[in-house]
């Protein structure tokens, strides 16, 4: 049963903001607040400049912001393979990276590590990550599963649909771009006891400068499209001083299955005469606007471009990985950051046992293996180790210390 269910069963002459959230205050949520939300298909409509800035003015407006007309732009740029390929490469340098889970003692609480190694906390992240390219997230959790249990965990991590999300006002709509003075507080009350927001509520996302670039890209590909069709295959023109339509319609069939070039039937006497451009690399005012575009969606999600386009010179491309790397590291802190100020104080709410816990990325898992190798160097040279790090390390029987040979001559 969802929230609202459960509201209207307890309410159903609640019509008014104040009264419901007064209910909702003395309302306790057992297992989820799923919300029953009337989910509309995006609108799929063509795509522009013109309607990407209307869409970004209503999205700022400061008395009713709508955000639903600029999220469906972000929809179509998203179809964008570059783009797609920018948002993966960024967002899979914090997926891969280890994490631990600390006690209050500062050390590694295993068994409170164990309860992120679930399907759950992968969808959080995700969605946390996708943040930075929306601007804003608000994440819903499932029922609890084997409560008090070890394995305890969440059913599940599901995004409350943008449409329905006013931020700036805190509330949910239940209709995509419905009264915001009617809608329902996420913040408080039993809602905000089962979701948890991510991101600034006036941010729109770095979706909002890439969405140009993705329409620009998608009509040249188009007018590109039109020039092959027009210039790369050759047309067929057929004449006939015939006048009658059984004549016209045999030769149009007969012109039709000659092949998918396009054709023409006219009477005879009748010109028809297609200027071609003098240049013989016309097709670069589009290739090369293609480009552009590629680079400069590289250059806003990436802050770089090398990483994902080739280059040609190791010194630029060992430049550009360091600016990569850098934009990564801020991506994993803000991660960080919302586990522990919000996923963690949830999640001990709740019951599980991570009172006290701290959530932190695990660095030392993510050196390259010449890093490694470099340090752990340095600490042989300074330090006595336990031989049962590297033999757990690497899974290696050390008996002993290694005896120096002996030269036989000097015996």
């Amino acid at each position: 049963m969802g929230f609202l269910d459960r509201w209207n069963g307890k309410k159903e002459a609640a019509d008014n903001y104040a009264a419901m959230l007064a209910l909702a205050k003395q309302m306790v949520a057992k297992q989820s607040v799923i919300l029953d939300l009337v989910e509309q298909t995006d609108a799929l409509t063509k795509k522009d400049i013109g309607s990407w800035h209307q869409a970004w003015q209503m999205a700022i407006d400061k008395e009713e912001p709508r955000r639903g007309e600029l999220y469906d732009n972000y929809t179509t740029a998203l179809i964008d393979n570059h783009l797609t390929g920018c948002l993966e490469q960024r967002k899979g340098r914090t997926l891969q990276k280890d994490f631990i889970i600390k006690g209050k003692d500062g050390k590694e609480n295993v068994a409170a590590g164990k309860l992120f190694e679930n399907e759950w906390f992968v969808q959080f992240l995700n969605l946390a990550l996708d943040v930075k390219y929306w601007g804003h997230s608000l994440v819903e959790f499932g029922d609890i599963i084997n409560r008090g249990a070890p394995n305890m965990r969440f059913a599940n991590c599901s995004l409350v649909p943008r449409k329905h999300v006013v931020q700036e006002y805190g509330v949910i709509t239940k209709e995509a771009g419905g009264d915001i003075r009617r809608g329902v507080s996420y913040r408080e009350g039993a809602i905000a006891d089962w979701s948890v927001e991510v991101g600034d509520a006036r941010d729109l996302g770095l979706l909002l400068k890439v969405t140009p670039q993705c329409l620009s890209k998608k009509n040249m590909l188009g007018y590109w499209d039109t020039f092959g069709e027009i210039f790369g295959m050759p047309m067929r023109v057929g004449y006939t001083p015939s006048q009658n339509p059984a004549d016209w319609t045999k030769i149009t069939s007969m012109l039709d299955k000659l092949g998918a070039a396009g054709y023409a039937l006219l009477p005879e006497g009748t010109t028809i005469e297609i200027k071609e451009t003098s240049r013989g690399d016309a097709y670069n005012v589009y290739d090369k606007r293609i480009d552009r575009a590629n680079s400069e969606m590289s250059k806003a999600i990436l802050v770089q471009t090398m990483t994902i386009d080739s280059g040609s010179s190791l010194s630029q491309s060992e430049t550009h990985l360091e600016v990569f790397n850098n934009i990564c590291k801020g991506d994993a802190t803000s991660i960080r950051h919302t586990i522990n100020n919000r996923l963690l104080p949830l999640m001990e709410k709740h019951g599980f046992p991570v009172a006290g816990c701290s959530f932190e990325w695990d660095d030392a898992a993510s050196y390259t293996p010449a890093e490694q190798r470099e340090n752990e160097r340095l600490l042989l040279q300074y330090f006595d180790i336990d031989p049962k790090y590297f033999s757990d390390k690497y899974k290696i029987a050390i008996k002993g210390v290694k005896q120096p040979a002996q030269n036989d001559f000097f015996k």
